[in-house]
């Protein structure tokens, strides 16, 4: 069969509410905000839209309420050449919408409501979209409906890579290591991977003897370390004024993997996904300030 896509994105796409306060209130407490707007977002969807930015054919199996098709977003999506066939419409429910609260520490709280997502528990596996795709990426979203999916993967055996993101604590010890059985790159902030190896009992060998031949850990402004084998590659982050940290870690996936898999080395991957997240931090928003793959790698080539 041949494949029209290079990757498929399974997850949430959301309406996101970026929100900047000085400091987080205790409970029963409030604060005031600085800025509030609304912007396109989902780890998904992030993924799908930046890689196709980048120049990847990417599709996305997202959950959406059921205006969805008649909104900015749907036509950004379509601008962008994304396959959106097999997207769950959900009539009478919203579209997923996070709140992403951000102090002036840089840290983040967010509150998510997953609306039509909810739809994700009982539906069937996307297996055309599966088949059609070389690789597909597991974001944030249902957890037995992330390892449906990629039993199905591994079955058509399709490069697999999991990012669970803020969902982490959705997904129990068994249900976790059943997904990463199934994992070739695994992502993760270093907060979640640390996460992982606590919850899992393991160190980073131990973990990779369980599924995923390749970890990458971001770490904010100190970069990204990549194992594999027995290597650690370290990767500087691209240093840029940051305005919103928010989508960085979904726009490093993307120009991560639309690197890799186009062959290239895994330090090369790395270099070119840091330049990728570097834009996106400049502008509120995942999805404001995407770049195309000339302005990534002319960039990388200026920073390394």
């Amino acid at each position: 069969m041949v494949k029209n896509r290079d990757l498929l994105a399974i997850g949430h796409s959301a309406h996101d509410y970026i929100i900047r306060v000085p400091v987080f209130p205790k409970a029963n407490f409030s604060a005031p905000i600085t800025t509030m707007k609304t912007f396109n977002g989902g780890a998904a969807a992030n993924v799908a839209c930046v890689g196709a930015k980048l120049g990847l054919k990417t599709s996305l199996v997202s959950a959406v309420g059921g205006d969805f098709k008649k909104s900015e977003y749907y036509e950004h999506m379509q601008n962008l050449g994304i396959d959106t066939d097999s997207l769950i419409i959900v009539p009478g429910e919203a579209t997923p919408t996070a709140f992403v609260l951000t102090d002036d520490n840089e840290d983040q709280i967010s509150y998510f409501y997953w609306g039509a997502a909810r739809e994700f528990e009982g539906s069937k596996v996307p297996t055309s979209a599966i088949k059609n795709a070389e690789a597909i990426h597991l974001a944030t979203g249902d957890p037995n409906f992330n390892w449906k999916c990629s039993e199905e993967a591994k079955n058509e055996d399709l490069l697999i890579s999991f990012d669970p993101g803020q969902d982490l604590g959705m997904y129990d010890t068994k249900k976790l290591k059943e997904v990463i059985e199934n994992t070739t790159i695994l992502f993760g902030n270093h907060h979640e991977i640390e996460r992982i190896l606590d919850s899992l009992n393991v160190d980073l060998t131990q973990l990779r003897e369980i599924g995923p031949k390749i970890i990458v850990k971001t770490c904010g402004a100190n970069g990204s370390e990549i194992y594999s084998n027995e290597d650690k590659i370290k990767i500087d982050a691209v240093t840029r004024q940051a305005v919103d940290p928010t989508g960085a870690g979904d726009s490093y996936r993307a120009g991560f993997l639309s690197r890799f898999l186009n062959g290239e080395s895994l330090e090369e991957s790395a270099k070119f996904a840091s330049s990728v997240s570097s834009f996106i931090v400049e502008n509120q928003g995942c999805q404001t300030n995407m770049p195309t793959f000339d302005e990534a790698f002319e960039r990388m080539n200026e920073f390394y």
